[in-house]
């Protein structure tokens, strides 16, 4: 059934309004025919609409009506909602509910799942759409915005999704009129005596069934084989300089339409006739199911969840403690360059993508900046101090809430910006709008399904691509349709260019691996599986399904899977932190306060060090490996460094004492003692430097050594050796000989080095980009709703013709004496008015008052615009007019 007869039948569906009411004639009244509550909507749903708050609904209509706010609003369109407006885009303007219905039903029978489940959202779709002020008017006269069916509507620039093309009209535009009395005499109809009445012909005999099945059965087979390939789309075709005969034959009977000397288009009726009325191939009514992967007891992954949290929580500690004293030099540009990355990622011994991502998740925690000095250094701000002295839940849901808010994307460090440069980690360039919402939404999703259950990947995303389609790739990125030209139809045909609109037209290809995304799906899809994984890293989920303490901290139910939408319960982010918290604290392990020393010179830590013992132990021994149980190595660099801080071997004894659960071992003994009688016995000082030692003899053995060649000593004395090397530099070199030097000050005293960290200025977190402006609240709701709607009645008062015309601008201008006597007669008799209003900063309004009292140049009264009372000085009034009597 064509869109011709779907028009001739209109009929209204069951349970729909009849559409008898009086239809508006404009967004406008759409607008204004609407309760406070779908205004509400509106707003909540376009919050770029309030920006600022529009002064009447006109304005309203009008901003709603913009491009860049209706491009806004459609990319916020599921798959099917998408795909209503699209189908809208090619029906007539306005379009009865049952063109509608049918351009997607078409001729198939009404019964059946599918039927059923469009019936089902087709409703709910045009609800939508109306909501969000796409689609305005009856069920009789269904209207498109005009900017969105711009928008949709096919054109060789922009191709329809639904693979329409354009209409006869459209496609004969320009046609010579003896062209068009040849198309119709060659389609067997009767001449005409002017092109509009030839083009109302074919549209007629393309939109009647019977007819054009009678054309088509005229038809060569190779010409239905050519209509075959063009009818899903794109619908042009090159054409050689002397076409095939079954072209020709389609060409000479308005079938193909010429675009251009070697291009055709197949007409939009005609594409509908052989399609059934359908307008798309696939509609997609219904959201993906996300499939399970796997169910585990929620034990389970609650248990590897914390593991992995506390795993997130060493790593952040271990990063930034290796850059106490300064980290990577900043790139000029900004950022941390390859090779400080490729180090960072050697150090804690994960691959550098996952080593970008610790590094962004403390910058955005506020634990790492830069130190704005000269030389500038990356570096812990005092922020890290205050996180380390907190319990380890609560420094787990700092790090997990600063994800979740981040607009920052690791996942983009390595790849290229716009203009071809390097994106770098910490650098500029890699905040993403929407980061935000996928992580919700993917975190979101995995809530709906029960406790311990892993969603399928594969499924996951199908679901966020139907939430959240690229528009103009709707059902391609379901089918994995490339955006290039199609194959050959034959007989002389060549379809042209798919463009950035292309539909469902050509054989799907195979599905790329998980590793890249298609096209289709582009920075979403990829945020969406960098979401899967970073949740991983930090404990959020465990073996890939959400974890208690996550459900938490996004406010859903903890005990059960939640609703379809996967709200919050509107529990403040502090509370639901704190609730976090204490959900992962009992499944962490507990602290220990002693090690487990043993003979080859090592020490086993049973579990999480306490944070004293952790520190001090750090500087005594190097770790050797890390997981459950830490094994730290002790070395005569070790124990050396140990010694710098200022302490003695006797302190050193005392401390393993202390903290070891076994007796400190005899070489553990011996490997202290033996560093701590070495340690000191030289002294380095500045003069450039100098090395100061009582036994004359080891400084000639070092003197006579080659391997100080390069630090250029000469003796001054007996006991002392002077070189041309820094004080730092003489250490590091006589450190490498073997020796175990001491640094002494100017007086003579031994300098202690001790572990005081370098940190930056105080630092705020870097604020995320935010993606358009922030849904609003219900109170500043209300209060929009309320000025749009007293500014309307202001704008929309019947008044009395003043007796002095009104200006160009909308205001009314009277002399000083009559505003004075308008306003003190409407004070008498309790009336409104129409005032004129210049502010102190020029801005002109107008303002519907009743005036309450007149006094000392100000008139006071009830601001119906403003709903309040307000004083209005009399020399800011530009004029004024009384209202008529039925809105008095």
């Amino acid at each position: 059934m064509g869109i011709g007869e779907l028009d001739r039948e209109a009929h209204v569906p069951e349970g729909r309004p009849s559409g008898t009411a009086a239809s508006p004639r404009t967004l406008a009244e759409a607008l204004r025919a609407r309760g406070d509550d779908g205004l509400a909507a509106l707003l909540r749903g376009r919050p770029d609409l309030l920006g600022p708050v529009p002064n009447d609904l006109t304005q309203l209509a009008t901003r709603a009506g913009t491009r860049a706010s209706v491009v806004r609003a459609l990319e916020r369109l599921d798959r099917f909602s998408l795909q209503v407006a699209e189908a809208l885009a090619v029906a007539p303007d306005p379009a009865p509910y049952a063109v509608l219905a049918g351009l997607f039903g078409g001729d198939r029978d009404a019964a059946g799942g599918e039927a059923a489940e469009i019936g089902a959202a087709l409703p709910r779709a045009v609800a939508l759409l109306r909501e969000q002020a796409l689609v305005w008017g009856e069920d009789d006269r269904l209207r498109l915005v005009r900017t969105a069916r711009e928008l949709l509507s096919p054109s060789p620039q922009h191709p329809s999704p639904t693979g329409l093309g354009p209409t006869v009209a459209e496609a004969t535009a320009g046609m010579s009129p003896g062209r068009l009395q040849e198309i119709v005499a060659a389609a067997g109809l009767p001449s005409t005596h002017d092109p509009v009445s030839a083009v109302a012909a074919l549209t007629a005999l393309f939109t009647d069934r019977e007819r054009m099945g009678g054309l088509l059965d005229t038809a060569p087979p190779e010409a239905l084989s050519v209509l075959d390939r063009l009818v899903w789309g794109p619908p042009y075709g090159e054409v050689t300089a002397k076409p095939t005969p079954p072209v020709s034959w389609l060409r000479d009977r308005g079938l193909l339409l010429p675009v251009s000397p070697r291009t055709m288009v197949l007409p939009r009726e005609v594409a509908l006739h052989l399609r059934g009325g359908r307008a798309h191939r696939a509609p997609e009514p219904r959201a993906p199911e996300l499939g399970v992967a796997r169910a585990y007891r929620p034990q389970v992954v609650d248990g590897a969840a914390a593991g992995q949290a506390y795993a997130a929580l060493a790593t952040v500690e271990e990063l930034l403690k290796s850059w106490d004293h300064g980290g990577p030099a900043v790139l000029r540009a900004g950022g941390l360059s390859v090779r400080d990355l490729k180090r960072t990622a050697a150090a804690l011994d994960v691959p550098e993508p996952v080593a970008a991502f610790w590094l962004e998740l403390a910058y955005g925690a506020g634990l790492l900046a830069s130190d704005g000095e000269a030389d500038e250094r990356y570096a812990p701000t005092p922020a890290y101090d205050d996180w380390l002295d907190q319990p380890p839940a609560e420094r787990w849901a700092r790090l997990v809430t600063a994800w979740l808010a981040a607009t920052r994307t690791p996942g983009l460090v390595g790849g290229q910006d716009a203009k071809g440069r390097t994106l770098s980690a910490l650098g500029p360039d890699l905040d993403r709008a929407a980061a935000p919402e996928v992580r919700h939404r993917v975190l979101g999703l995995l809530a709906t399904l029960p406790p311990g259950t892993a969603a399928d990947p594969e499924s996951l995303l199908a679901r966020l691509r139907w939430e959240r389609p690229t528009r103009g790739t709707s059902t391609a990125g379901r089918t994995g349709a490339a955006p290039t030209a199609a194959a050959s139809p034959g007989a002389g045909a060549e379809p042209g260019a798919a463009g950035p609109w292309a539909s469902e037209t050509r054989p799907p290809a195979p599905a790329a691996p998980p590793t890249a995304p298609r096209p289709a799906a582009d920075l979403r899809e990829r945020l969406a599986r960098w979401v899967l994984g970073d949740a991983e890293l930090l404990g959020i989920t465990g073996r890939g399904a959400l974890s208690t303490p996550a459900r938490a901290l996004l406010n859903l139910p903890l005990d059960g899977p939640a609703g379809p939408a996967a709200e919050g319960g509107g529990v403040e982010p502090e509370v639901a932190a704190e609730r976090a918290a204490e959900l992962l604290e009992p499944l962490l392990p507990e602290a220990v306060d002693h090690v487990l020393l043993q003979a080859d010179l090592t020490a086993v830590a049973p579990g999480p060090l306490l944070r004293p013992l952790a520190d001090a132990l750090a500087v005594l021994a190097d770790v050797e490996s890390k997981g459950g149980a830490t094994v730290y190595r002790f070395t005569p660099g070790s124990v050396r460094r140990a010694l710098d801080t200022g302490r003695s071997a006797s302190d050193l004894h005392a401390f393993l004492t202390a903290h070891a659960r076994t007796p400190v071992p005899q070489p553990l003994a011996y490997l202290i003692d033996d560093v701590a009688r070495k340690h000191g016995h030289l002294r380095i000082g500045a003069a450039s430097a100098y090395v100061r030692c009582d036994d004359d003899a080891l400084l000639g053995e070092i003197l006579a050594d080659r391997r100080s060649a390069a630090l250029r000593l000469r003796r001054l004395a007996p006991t002392v050796l002077a070189a041309q090397a820094d004080p730092a530099s003489l250490l590091e070199g006589l450190r490498a000989m073997g020796y175990a030097p001491a640094a002494e000050s100017a007086e003579g005293d031994v300098l202690v080095t001790r572990a005081d960290a370098h940190r930056t200025p105080p630092r705020t977190a870097p604020a995320p980009v935010p993606d358009g402006p922030p849904v609003p609240d219900a109170t500043l709701l209300t209060a929009a709703v309320r000025a749009i709607r007293a500014g309307d009645h202001a704008a929309t008062a019947v008044r009395r013709e003043p007796a002095v015309p009104v200006t160009t601008g909308g205001l009314p201008r009277t002399s000083a004496a009559e505003t004075l006597a308008t306003v003190q007669a409407a004070a008498l008799t309790g009336s409104a008015v129409w005032i004129g209003y210049v502010n102190a900063e020029g801005a002109a309004s107008q303002r519907v008052i009743a005036p309450v009292r007149v006094e000392g140049g100000f008139v006071t009264g009830y601001d119906h615009t403003a709903d309040e009372v307000r004083t209005y000085p009399l020399h800011r009034i530009t004029g004024v007019a009384e209202l008529a009597d039925e809105d008095a």
